[in-house]
């Protein structure tokens, strides 16, 4: 296992569950039988689906993975159905029971669950620890049980959807600066000192990074239970927010962020705290694999952290805020930096981690994450995919999680949030909709350029 796989093995704790979350909702009742076929015959090339955790006897050595030679795929894939009548809410609480829930690390780290008695249809939900990849890797693993044809049958895996250049897939171009120092990193990390192939440069964003203050007291932030809560916006049309960005001269990446930032502000605001001149911050994961690679499990990936401007009440202005930051994001490798640091911590004594994870987790309040998806429909075991949405785990103690996800030409919005801090996250999610709708009204008060 590498240190980095490591690292996050060693954050699972009973209050913040290190597994990436996905659900498929489709629009037809899926049979269990079909579904075991089609997980046995997708996954088994993906060798990691059938190994389990081998904790070290000596202190200091890395846990390995180990074919598991009782392994029975019916020990991952269970068949549940809603309570009377089913819908959203149904959903939404077996959502969060099972994202409370931990894997059983004595077998494979993953469990497929198949869920009946949704708006006629069934929905696919895997939770897969993070140990085994990072959320890229994952959704397009889940993805690759998925086909472009109904009628396609499950003779073999398919791991890649090409998705060229997707839009809400961001890179730090210094990465691609620094080719050469940045491939010797990631083929060989496990010293902090390899971060001076990055320069003074990383060396800065290094201090930078332990400098940072922690961030201000909110109500997304304090101790954590044991229990968590999801909620997801329906699809929202990506030419809503392509519209927005051209208005503004900003990315689809930035009015997402933007719009989510917008719905933390009222949602706080709705519990009564005051926001003026508040800014929190995001740890956003970042892409460090070729796109073409990313069906290759690990984690590969390296976290920033984002400046969200909660208090900026004008919704232009804090777009423009927020495309600052982005673009100032984009030309620093700190990505790799971070990625350098959670290489060591995998090295270092769980006691260590666990430290290390308390300090830097202090400086942020919540993870966002973005993941591009296919832009064309497709199938899963003959029925028609409706919805994507999937949450990674908050390290670092974090309360909230902020999840967006492209698919067939939607945006959907999720969030997961501890049950005591924020018990009704559908708030936020109702909030992310007023947000696009404030930015649309004033993309359309812009006055148009003239016409030369």
């Amino acid at each position: 296992m590498s240190s980095v796989d490591a690292a996050w093995l060693g954050m699972e704790d009973p209050t913040n569950l290190m597994m990436v979350t996905g659900v498929l909702a489709l629009d037809g009742r899926v049979d269990v039988k079909r579904l075991r076929t089609l997980l046995d015959r997708r996954l088994a090339p993906f060798g990691r689906f059938h190994q389990r955790v081998v904790r070290p006897r000596l202190r200091g050595n890395l846990p390995h993975w180990q074919d598991d030679t009782r392994f029975d795929i019916d020990n991952h894939v269970s068949h549940v159905a809603l309570p009377d009548p089913g819908g959203e809410k149904a959903l939404r609480d077996l959502v969060s029971e099972l994202l409370s829930t931990p894997l059983d690390m004595s077998k494979p780290l993953w469990h497929v669950h198949l869920i009946d008695g949704y708006d006629g249809g069934s929905v696919v939900l895997a939770r897969i620890h993070h140990s085994i990849a990072d959320g890229i890797a994952l959704v397009r693993v889940m993805l690759s049980l998925t086909d472009s044809s109904p009628t396609a049958t499950p003779s073999r895996r398919r791991v890649d959807h090409q998705n060229d250049a997707g839009p809400l897939d961001w890179l730090p171009s210094a990465i691609s600066r620094g080719v050469t120092a940045g491939q010797q990193l990631l083929d060989n990390p496990g010293h902090l000192a390899d971060l001076a192939r990055l320069g003074a440069t990383g060396a800065y964003r290094l201090g930078r990074l332990v400098l940072l203050p922690p961030d201000p007291a909110t109500a997304f932030k304090g101790e954590l239970g044991r229990r968590k809560r999801a909620a997801w916006s329906r699809p929202v049309p990506l030419d809503d927010f392509k519209a927005v960005g051209q208005a503004f001269g900003a990315t689809v990446n930035d009015v997402l962020v933007a719009a989510a930032t917008g719905a933390l502000r009222r949602y706080l605001e709705k519990r009564g705290e005051a926001t003026s001149g508040l800014a929190i911050r995001a740890s956003v994961p970042v892409n460090l694999r070729p796109l073409e690679e990313a069906h290759k499990l690990g984690n590969s990936f390296g976290l920033v952290f984002l400046t969200l401007p909660v208090g900026v009440v004008d919704p232009v202005r804090r777009l423009r805020a927020i495309k600052r930051e982005m673009d100032d994001l984009k030309r620093s490798p700190e990505a790799l930096v971070a990625f350098g640091v959670l290489n060591v911590m995998g090295l270092a004594p769980v006691e260590l981690e666990r430290l290390g994870l308390r300090f830097f987790g202090s400086k942020a309040t919540a993870v966002l994450t973005n993941v591009p998806g296919p832009r064309e429909p497709l199938y899963l075991a003959g029925r028609k995919l409706d919805k994507v949405m999937f949450w990674v785990p908050q390290s670092g103690h974090l309360g909230l999680g902020i999840s967006i996800l492209s698919y067939a030409g939607g945006v959907m919005l999720g969030i997961a949030s501890d049950e005591g801090l924020v018990p009704d996250p559908e708030g936020i999610v109702d909030a992310f909709g007023a947000e696009l709708q404030a930015l649309r009204a004033a993309a359309g008060r812009k006055p148009a350029k003239a016409k030369v």
